[in-house]
């Protein structure tokens, strides 16, 4: 093994990656990351050319993804996946001796990881036997994204790449080929960015008790909501705590509101 440990970073988000890389460097310095991947099969490539002690592999990538690459490089370096789905991956995690991190990524979190992986390079501990755990993550996580409720949503705000709660999401409307979001963060300072994942798609990953469509094109968090306003025609205006927008209620939709 060469003096400093070596990593190798898959993500299909560059900036996400780039924020790992950053996060390492500081939680472990002698770390040396030699290689980042945008997929899976980059990732495979990367690893026969670099050999890494430690991957860290994002779960869910375009093509081949992380568990499809951790399948290929097996117990020849220690894993820790990335996930944005934490209730169901973590329980799969839980289960095994995969490591695993959230995004986004916690100082707190990243540095138990950081830990674990030192003991295990330090006493030449070899990587776990993944081929089962990693079956039994990918059925678990086959089931748990599709009835895990979205918790993040990622957008592109200028230069920068946004992560936002959804918890702190106002409303979603659908905007030709894109989808607005439009959300307020911890100081009530509200914001908007355009995504490219169809409103449709978003809603089937909303949790349903705090999101509803009101309009074919409008997807609304409840607990935004400051009161409803009737109009003509069988529709009605929604009206949103510190914000001067309205939104659109259809006749469809307007069942919702009877009890107004």
């Amino acid at each position: 093994m060469p003096t400093h440990p070596t990593a190798l970073i898959a993500d299909d988000e560059p900036l996400l990656r780039t924020a790992l890389a950053h996060q390492l460097q500081h939680a472990w310095p002698e770390l040396e990351v030699v290689a980042q991947a945008r997929h899976g099969r980059e990732a495979i490539h990367h690893f026969e050319a670099h050999h890494p002690d430690i991957c860290f592999l994002d779960v869910h990538m375009p093509g081949l993804s992380g568990i499809d690459a951790a399948h290929h490089i097996g117990r020849r370096a220690h894993l820790v996946f990335v996930t944005a789905y934490d209730h169901y991956a973590v329980q799969a995690f839980a289960e095994g001796v995969l490591d695993y991190l959230v995004k986004p990524v916690e100082p707190a979190r990243l540095a138990e990881t950081v830990a674990r992986l030192k003991d295990r390079l330090q006493a030449a501990q070899p990587a776990a036997n993944t081929e089962a755990l990693l079956q039994q993550l990918a059925t678990h996580l086959q089931r748990g994204t599709a009835a895990a409720p979205l918790r993040w949503i990622r957008a592109q705000v200028g230069q920068n790449l946004r992560l936002i709660a959804v918890d702190d999401i106002d409303y979603l409307r659908s905007d030709a080929k894109y989808t607005l979001v439009a959300w307020r963060d911890d100081a009530g300072l509200t914001g908007e960015a355009l995504i490219g994942t169809a409103l449709k798609d978003l809603l089937a990953q909303l949790d349903s008790a705090h999101f509803a469509q009101v309009h074919r094109s409008v997807v609304v968090n409840l607990r935004a909501i400051s009161h409803v306003t009737r109009g003509d025609n069988e529709t009605a205006s929604i009206h949103l705590k510190g914000r001067h927008e309205t939104l659109p209620v259809s006749r469809s939709y307007l069942h919702l509101f009877r009890t107004m």
